[in-house]
């Protein structure tokens, strides 16, 4: 959990300097500061989402506890060099290799989903998935202040050592089970093929995508959309910081709880309320009146949305053998991270050309095929 959170604190903390680390590295066209910023920001989440299954495969053959200790390692050097960046090709060039070092959250669910008895993995799945979503919620604070105190520089310094830290604590305080490194037998089945059923994968690949996308697609258009309910054109961005931490809250004091009703009730029962009850929820977020409804209605979508993570990871580790489950829950963290891409995409191009409220009316409608594939696919596979 630790060293889930300070790697995520460490992806997310630039987002409120991130365009003053591309003016001060010689970009001074606000357009271009935009561009380069967008292009910096999502190159992380870009190469995260094409080496996941791979890491995913080697900690499969060569253990979980390797793979943390390479990825809060990487993290570590990678988050000190971009400190060190002179220009704004070297910070985008950096931040691809911070997503292509890291992992540590992915790899933390492979160690938790694969090292905790099934019948307690939603709860610990959602423990660990409160982690990562506080490190989501607390890296943007952080990257607002410290700045301010150290500079930004400094920031990316500090950061670099306090996964350093995480490097030290999972080198020392984790254990694993030793175990031979599993190679394929000569004419075995691939991966892919040695899983009996493949519908649950295929359902919990497009969950993941879905989940991501819901929280992402509101991004682009956040702060336009308070602007117009808030009274007080000084507190948009404010309020917009509300907005967007709502989810992230609401998602910290849900994740655990109903991990642990997954277990008792089943994990495809709450994956299917969870979807539901979101898009019901995004209907009345399209015509909110007033910034305080908006924060309300994302805190409970937040809720509702905070189970999704560990109950995917569950159905995936109990639908693939043994030693696929790294491999296809790192294909399940690439998907979640085609989400994260596209959906302020998808939501900043439905936005500007039919309007705020239909980018919540349109998620609203993705959640709810989303359950409805869900649910085809639990009673097909009965």
């Amino acid at each position: 959990m630790f060293g889930s959170f300070t790697t995520i604190v460490a992806m997310t903390l630039l987002l409120p300097f991130l365009p003053l680390y591309v003016e001060q590295l010689g970009v001074h066209d606000p357009a271009a500061i935009v561009q380069w910023s967008g292009a910096a920001y999502a190159a992380s989440f870009l190469s995260a989402a094409l080496v996941a299954p791979l890491w995913g495969r080697l900690a499969d053959r060569y253990g979980r506890k390797l793979m943390l200790i390479r990825a809060s390692l990487g993290m570590a050097v990678a988050m000190a060099l971009i400190g060190l960046a002179s220009n704004v090709w070297q910070l985008v060039l950096l931040r691809l290799l911070a997503g292509f070092l890291g992992g540590y959250a992915s790899g933390s669910t492979v160690m938790v989903a694969t090292q905790t008895p099934k019948a307690q993995s939603g709860w610990a799945l959602g423990t660990l998935s409160s982690a990562v979503m506080a490190g989501s919620l607390v890296g943007p604070l952080v990257g607002g202040v410290l700045p301010q105190w150290i500079g930004i520089r400094w920031t990316f310094f500090a950061a670099g050592a306090v996964i350093f830290v995480a490097f030290i604590a999972t080198c020392t305080l984790i254990r694993e089970d030793v175990r031979p490194p599993a190679r394929p037998a000569a004419g075995a089945p691939s991966r892919w093929q040695a899983i009996p059923d493949r519908r649950p994968l295929l359902a919990m690949l497009f969950t993941g995508m879905l989940l991501m996308l819901a929280n992402m697609s509101i991004e682009p258009i956040i702060t336009v959309y308070v602007a117009t309910l808030a009274p007080d054109p000084a507190q948009v961005t404010l309020h917009a910081g509300l907005v967007m931490s709502a989810a992230a809250l609401g998602s910290i004091v849900s994740a655990s709880r109903l991990g642990r009703l997954a277990d008792r009730v089943g994990h495809w029962n709450v994956i299917i309320a969870c979807l539901v009850v979101a898009a019901l929820l995004l209907l009345p977020q399209a015509f909110v009146t007033a910034t305080w409804q908006l924060v309300g209605l994302r805190f409970l979508m937040g809720l509702s949305l905070g189970g999704l993570l560990p109950c995917i990871a569950a159905v995936i580790r109990h639908n693939v053998p043994e030693g696929t489950a790294g491999q296809m829950l790192g294909y399940s963290t690439s998907a979640q991270y085609t989400g994260q891409v596209t959906g302020p995409m998808l939501g900043g191009l439905i936005g500007g050309h039919l309007g705020m409220r239909w980018v919540f009316l349109g998620t609203s409608v993705l959640l709810a095929l989303g359950a409805a594939w869900n649910w085809r696919t639990q009673r097909r596979i009965r």
